[in-house]
């Protein structure tokens, strides 16, 4: 016999379903954390020769890796794009009227 199952439908971000007191920030810095390990395997560098051009410890290569990200601000994740020789681009644009709060956005 089946039985009933009850679900929620999420929000979209799972940091606020998660209840994090800044989610937007939080998927913002998980999402540059992802492009940047990206990168370190893409280019097949372990996580010494990775801390040696991101100019932090091993440790710090690791725990950005393992998505341990309360270390790391959104200004120093994107600084380590730079130095892996990503171009950044941000872009800042009016909210628009049909949307309560303006959002912040990693692409």
């Amino acid at each position: 016999m089946a039985t009933k199952k009850d679900y929620v439908i999420g929000s979209g971000n799972v940091f606020a379903d998660l209840g994090y007191a800044r989610p937007e920030e939080a998927a913002a810095k998980a999402e540059l954390a992802h492009k940047i390990t990206t990168i370190i395997e893409r280019r097949k560098l372990t996580q010494a020769e990775a801390a040696n051009v991101l100019e932090v410890d091993q440790p710090k290569v690791s725990a950005l890796t393992r998505g341990k990200l309360s270390g790391f601000s959104l200004d120093r994740l994107v600084r380590f794009l730079v130095l892996l020789g990503s171009d950044v681009e941000i872009v800042v644009k009016d909210q628009p009227r049909s949307r309560r709060r303006a959002k912040l956005l990693v692409a």
